[in-house]
């Protein structure tokens, strides 16, 4: 990561723009072209510095759900168990952690039933207990990320 990417990814970060070409208004602000932005961030997200490049919706005002998981994943199936839950469209993050659960992921559904459906799933994929934590209250706490 160079420090053009640095300051992509600082740049990017809060309000992104909603116009017909929001990625040319970033890249004005960055003084940059349009194309070498998109080409940077598709890069970026190509070689695992952004795991993830789009909008936040709140699945829960949209009719859907979401839900925290953890699992208990023994050190030498990490990988493996990594890429079983990635495979789920609805894993929205997913995150290792030094804890007996060591291994933190959001589900996002469309629908709440699909939630209990792809919990099922990485449980049978995995053959390990899906640790469920619904919110029982929601904080809205802003992240930014310097890079």
């Amino acid at each position: 990561m160079d420090d053009i990417d640095r300051r992509i990814v600082n740049g990017l970060q809060g309000a992104f723009p909603i116009a017909e070409r929001p990625f040319a208004i970033v890249a004005d602000r960055l003084a940059l072209s349009e194309a070498d932005l998109i080409a940077r961030v598709r890069k970026l997200c190509a070689e695992g510095w952004l795991s993830r490049f789009g909008p936040m919706f709140d699945a829960d005002r949209l009719g859907g759900a979401t839900t925290l998981a953890a699992l208990a994943v023994p050190a030498e199936d990490f990988e493996r168990v990594t890429a079983l839950v990635n495979a789920h469209p609805e894993v929205a993050h997913n995150y290792a952690r030094e804890h007996t659960l060591n291994m933190w992921f959001v589900v996002a559904a469309e629908r709440p039933e699909r939630i209990e459906e792809v919990l099922a799933a990485i449980e049978a994929e995995t053959g390990l207990a899906v640790h469920a934590m619904p919110k029982q209250q929601e904080f809205f706490v802003a992240a930014r990320f310097e890079a």
